[in-house]
């Protein structure tokens, strides 16, 4: 920056910010400032031939004035004015009032685009920054079309200045974040990425923070920045900190510059160029064996600094999943950090190890450190710590050491927040049906579940501990002597009331034998907790009641006195006072051989109903883009239950990414929507309407779900509303959460679930919405459950609409919520012969929906795959002829009937486009279906 000469003080504005801060009262202040303002109207309007210094110091003085809080609206022209002068000081100020309270609708735009034209076209470097910085931080629309074009040939210009460069990199990256479509990149990419090998460090740095975002959206056109990418960062590993010294920092050579490029070689695969891909690698050695070397520096800049580069540096490591040998020195460089003493490397520490864990490469490695794992998740002070503990167990889990995490997670179950009980119950759930082989043990883990904390198991917990139970006859005798046992304690939760209510209807006679547990006791057991429970329990302790006069004739007499008591059929409830009623005249006026007919034990459920597991999905890294959880199946894992069931499908309960949102980033960190820039248009309506349009973006939004259950809905600069959601057989449960993301309370805070508008759409979706809190704290965040029913298919999502009050005015937005028909999903395995048997089937023209589209994403064999996982229907091998085509097949669970779907993608890697046909036995969802799922490619 020039040297500022004699004079430019400005004395007078010195005196004005002095005598601002002696005033003694805000009216003092403000007298002050009034006084003010009229000298400086009067100076401007009355002498017309007032120098540069006196414009550039009472512009000052406005600048000053408006930073207090209070509005300018004169002194716009006079800072236009100084653009033009040649003194740097006096063209800094004229700049810096133009970003501050010029805004981009105003009538001097023109004159500004002028005088930074000049300014642009004078070869003068600091003229030339003093520009680009305000076209950055004015960054409207406006600005980028008069300037897109040109900033990118003063940025590869051979004649640029080094700090022109940088000033420029930053400026386009900022107009192309605000307006993508009007930078145009097509001629100037190959010599943007050549930067890359620029000699100054700063020219690189802007650089690569432009083409780390520029390439998000065309990878193809930057893909060659990867091995200059790679040189560069093998330039920087290996020199020492005194080769860079105006970018080192503490012993640490240019640290930031190093986590950008690791984070760009991200942005691809692993170099396919053996050459360069070696080079990598040892650059990535070099780094995990720095940070085993003593420090050079006590200070904690100095291992801050080093610490970057190396999470970032198993970041990639992760992400490439092919290198065996990095992976497990990462897992060991990781478990060093474990026990350290900064809260937020164990934290790091954990979740980095959460993605290794599920690389086949490092699984056994991140095992070694499992008593560190449970240790910390019993000592650690930070709860966030030990959710990432207990997020690590889950995922290390194996049937070697599934008993040992399963036993460890209850015990922690006893003591742990009420914020993250519910995760843990879900987990442990999933866990011990998962790894069973004994399924006493299972039948244990899930009673000692609901004894310890029954608030916190939902229905699918203990729905899915009765299915296995009923589908296995070896277990049926312990379950029923376990379930009696666990009743009889004082205090008993109303889900293991459910548990034995429904277990001792079925199986109370494999226990009959015992004195202890004769039918009169199991029958005086149950009624004594009846009058505790809620309605829906106590339908079923009549439905296991008139079982009981099935299993044991003996209790008939008790039992009748029971349904023919006034308070059962006079009951207030018109459930239970139809079943007391028409459960009486059954067991009054039903022969032995009927009643036994109408009351013989459960079936096994069929296979397609009694899953809720399924294989993991694991993360292969951020290559398989931000939209969805990309997974490859565990070789390990099977799933216990009554049958083998179908592969895991996003529609049903996933552990890892749909039930539990493991490796969903939190909702925290995760990035706004490229669109939320965009919402506060409907967001800051002060007199909303009453039919409220859809908020801006919310379709791109919507669509991101119709693959993945977790994840955020929607942002701005107020709210944040995260989803997590499972779905089963036609049953789903949804998941709100909307956080406060600022200081001031939320009012009246009213999420309401308008559903389908019209009766038909009525008939096709039943959503039930639970109320929530009408204050919000700032910063706070409220969770709303959603309970859906899907009734007959449909196409129409529902819709919520959410409104409160912040600072006083109404906020009014809608939101379509992420309910799709595929959500509902069962995936259906099938061996060759049967799906083409099946296709032939489905052969009327109305029943087929056919869709040819060129691909708007990468075409990547493993990102499809999870696509086409998370869309719900099952992967079929080797049932295509042609091997790169993917089929899949399916049913749909609706109340009212199953839709049978079968699925066929044929990709065309030289002309970029799918061809996809869709052939269900409805024709309104064949074409539904392939509408949403063409649309993920």
């Amino acid at each position: 920056m020039p040297a500022v000469s004699k004079g430019d003080g400005m004395r007078g504005l010195a005196v004005f910010i002095s005598d601002i801060r002696n005033c003694k009262s805000k009216e003092a202040e403000i007298k002050r400032i009034n006084k003010e303002l009229a000298n400086i109207r009067s100076k401007f309007k009355g002498d017309k031939a007032l120098d540069g210094y006196s414009k550039k110091k009472y512009v000052c003085k406005l600048l000053f004035i408006f930073l207090l809080g209070h509005d300018i609206d004169f002194g716009h022209m006079e800072a236009v004015n100084l653009l033009s002068s040649n003194k740097y000081t006096e063209k800094q100020i004229g700049y810096l009032f133009i970003s501050v309270l010029v805004n981009c609708n105003s009538e001097l735009i023109r004159l500004i685009n002028n005088a930074i034209k000049n300014d642009l076209a004078s070869r003068n470097p600091t003229f030339m920054c003093l520009a680009l910085h305000c076209i950055a931080n004015v960054g409207s629309r406006e600005m980028a079309e008069a300037f897109a074009s040109e900033i990118p040939r003063i940025l590869v210009a051979g004649d640029t200045m080094d700090s022109v460069k940088q000033s420029a990199a930053l400026c386009l990256l900022r107009l192309y974040k605000t307006s993508p479509d009007l930078v145009p990149m097509g001629e100037w990419t190959s010599r943007v990425v050549h930067l890359l090998n620029d000699q100054h460090m700063g020219v690189v740095t802007a650089a690569v923070s432009l083409i780390a975002c520029l390439c998000k959206k065309n990878p193809d056109d930057f893909k060659t920045c990867v091995s200059l990418a790679v040189s560069r960062l093998s330039r920087i590993v290996s020199s020492a900190s005194t080769d860079l010294q105006d970018y080192t920092y503490y012993f640490v050579p240019a640290p930031w510059l190093s986590v950008k490029l690791l984070r760009l070689l991200q942005c691809y695969p692993p170099p396919e160029d053996a050459a360069v891909k070696g080079r990598l690698v040892e650059c990535l050695e070099t780094i995990l064996n720095k940070a085993q070397e003593p420090p050079k520096s006590k200070k904690v800049q100095h291992s801050n600094a080093k610490n970057a580069i190396l999470f970032e540096a198993i970041s990639l490591i992760i992400h490439y999943d092919s290198e065996p040998n990095l992976l497990v020195r990462a897992c060991n460089q990781l478990g060093q950090f474990l026990q350290h003493r900064e809260t937020n490397l164990r934290y790091l520490a954990l979740e980095s190890m959460c993605t290794l864990a599920s690389s086949e490469f490092s699984h056994e490695a991140v095992k070694t450190h499992i008593e560190t794992v449970i240790n910390a998740l019993k000592t650690e002070r930070d709860v966030s710590v030990r959710q990432r503990a207990a997020d690590l167990l889950y995922a290390m889990c194996d049937r070697t050491n599934a008993k040992q995490i399963v036993s460890e997670m209850l015990s922690y179950l006893e003591t742990a927040d009420y914020s993250i009980r519910e995760e843990i119950v879900l987990k442990v759930a999933i866990l011990a049906e998962k790894y069973a082989v004994d399924y006493s043990w299972y039948v244990d883990t899930i009673l000692n579940l609901i004894r310890i904390a029954g608030d916190y198991v939902s229905e699918e917990v203990w729905y899915r501990v009765i299915q296995i139970v009923i589908n296995r006859d070896d277990v049926q005798g312990y379950a029923a002597k376990t379930v009696f046992e666990a009743l009889q304690a004082p205090a008993c939760h109303e889900n293991m009331v459910k548990v034995g209510g429904y277990i001792l209807g079925e199986f109370g006679n494999l226990i009959a034998g015992d004195p202890r547990s004769s039918p009169l006791v199991q029958f005086n057991l149950l009624h004594s907790k009846f009058h505790l429970c809620s309605v829906s329990t106590r339908a079923l302790l009549l439905s296991t009641y008139i079982k009981f006069i099935n299993l044991f004739p003996e209790t008939k007499g008790t039992i009748q006195e029971v349904l023919r008591s006034d308070s059962q059929i006079r009951n207030a409830d018109v459930e239970l006072q139809q079943r007391a009623v028409e459960y009486l005249k059954l067991s009054s006026i039903a022969s032995t051989d009927v009643l036994a007919t109408v009351l013989e034990e459960m079936p096994p459920f069929p296979e397609r109903e009694s899953s809720i597991l399924a294989k993991l999905k694991k993360k292969k890294g951020p290559g398989a883009g931000s939209e969805l959880d990309d997974g490859k199946k565990d070789p390990n894992s099977e799933i216990n239950g009554g049958m083998e069931p179908s592969a895991s499908t996003a529609s049903t309960p996933s552990p890892s990414a749909d039930l539990l949102g493991l490796r969903a980033t939190p909702a925290a960190a995760s990035s706004v929507p490229s669109s939320a820039g965009n919402l506060l248009v409907d967001v800051f309506s002060d007199s909303p309407s009453s039919a409220t349009g859809l908020v801006s973006g919310a379709e791109d939004n919507f669509l991101r779900f119709v693959c993945k259950n977790n994840g955020v809905l929607f942002e701005n600069q107020l709210l944040q509303i995260g989803v997590k959601s499972e779905f089963r057989q036609n049953l789903g449960r949804m998941y709100l959460f909307y956080g406060n993301k600022t200081s001031i309370q939320f009012q009246s805070f009213t999420p309401t679930s308008l559903g389908p508008a019209d009766q038909k759409h009525r008939s096709q979706l039943n959503i039930q919405t639970k109320a929530v809190e009408p204050l919000v704290e700032g910063g706070a965040q409220v969770q709303q459950v959603l309970n859906i029913e899907c009734l007959s298919d449909f196409t129409e999502a529902p819709l919520i609409n959410i409104k409160f009050r912040y600072g006083g005015t109404l906020q009014n937005l809608t939101l379509k919520l992420p309910v799709t028909v595929n959500k509902f999903f069962q995936a259906t395995e099938m061996q060759s012969q049967d799906f083409f048997q099946r296709w032939k089937q489905l052969s009327l023209p109305q029943q087929e929906a056919q869709k040819i589209f060129k691909a708007n994403h990468p075409m990547d064999s493993e990102v499809t795959k999870a696509k086409l996982l998370g869309f719900g229907s099952a992967l079929l091998e080797k049932v295509d002829p042609n091997p790169d085509n993917y089929v899949g097949a399916g049913i749909i669970q609706t109340k009212a009937l199953q839709v049978g779907c079968l699925l066929r993608l044929e990709p065309n890697a030289q002309a970029q486009m799918y061809r996809l046909t869709l052939r269900t036995s409805k024709e309104s969802v064949s074409k539904h279906l392939c509408e949403l799922l063409s649309q993920q490619f």
